[in-house]
């Protein structure tokens, strides 16, 4: 069974269409990083999720019933990008708290160490930084020790150590066969942090699959070399070429196979190929191409 099925899913808010026929599913102890931009319906499709909204047409289903079922349940938990800690608590009693509201909890001390708080356990959540406070939240989110856990941009305000050691708790709480599924801005996290990336773009999928195959699928690499005044006829037929950009006599070929592109160049063309550099699209370039408006 799925961990997640979005099946034929569409959300309205009023005129506006914020998920437009999702269907996507999700295997068990996957790790899915969901991208998009600003109004994409990533945090739509994270409320629905959750059973903080109902779909206007289609379902949604977490283990084979309503996401209400599961939440009753305890099967999930989530780090949302708003959500006050209660000021005068200390993190550790904020953190017993919401552990106690759950069947099988994780042990106190294990939460505090996932989340790296334990040297902050005694101080009060009013006092927290915005970085140690969304490492809080990460912290109430795996209290409970949900099957599914649910990330809307979850590094927001922490500082670069901070993320270092939030993505090191999340992969070892991954690690013991639960699903992940986070949204995130930084494509980089995407990219080092998922096994599969999931695209979001004007509440449609744009795209699914591991990070390399969507970088592939934008072109895959790209192929420059010094052109200076030579023809540059024909490089568009090359195996593997789905655009060429020339600019100030610097021929660049866009490929999804640079081994084979290359070898053409080289046995042919009559071209004087010199200066060659070979470079792999990044998820950025992909992520531009596969959600900038039509």
């Amino acid at each position: 069974m799925n961990a997640i099925v979005f099946d034929h899913v569409s959300k309205h808010y009023g005129d506006v269409l914020a998920v437009d026929d999702l269907s996507l599913s999700v295997e068990p102890g996957s790790t899915v990083a969901l991208l998009g931009p600003n109004g994409a319906g990533k945090s739509t499709s994270i409320n629905l999720l959750l059973g903080l909204l109902l779909p206007t047409a289609g379902t949604v289903a977490v283990h084979g019933r309503a996401p209400a079922e599961a939440v009753r349940a305890g099967e999930m938990g989530a780090m949302l990008q708003d959500g006050a800690l209660i000021p005068e608590l200390t993190v550790k009693e904020l953190v017993d708290l919401v552990r106690r509201l759950y069947p099988r909890p994780l042990d106190l001390a294990d939460v505090l160490e996932l989340a790296d708080l334990t040297s902050l356990a005694g101080r009060r959540a009013g006092k927290l930084s915005g970085g140690q406070a969304q490492r809080v939240r990460f912290a109430l989110a795996i209290a409970g020790a949900p099957k599914i856990l649910l990330l809307d941009e979850p590094t927001a305000a922490m500082d670069v150590e901070s993320r270092l050691r939030f993505w090191a708790g999340m992969h070892d709480y991954a690690a013991g066969g639960r699903t992940v599924v986070f949204a995130t801005h930084y494509l980089e996290e995407a990219d080092e942090h998922s096994d599969r990336v999931v695209v979001i773009a004007r509440g449609r999928l744009a795209a699914d699959g591991t990070a390399a195959q969507i970088k592939a699928g934008a072109g895959g690499s790209a192929v420059s070399f010094d052109l200076g005044d030579q023809p540059a006829a024909g490089l568009d037929r090359l195996p593997g070429v789905s655009a060429v950009e020339i600019l100030d006599g610097t021929a660049t070929l866009h490929t999804s196979d640079p081994d084979a592109t290359l070898d053409a160049l080289y046995r042919g063309t009559t071209l004087d190929v010199r200066g060659v550099r070979l470079a792999g699209a990044d998820l950025e370039a992909a992520f531009l191409q596969l959600t900038r408006e039509p």
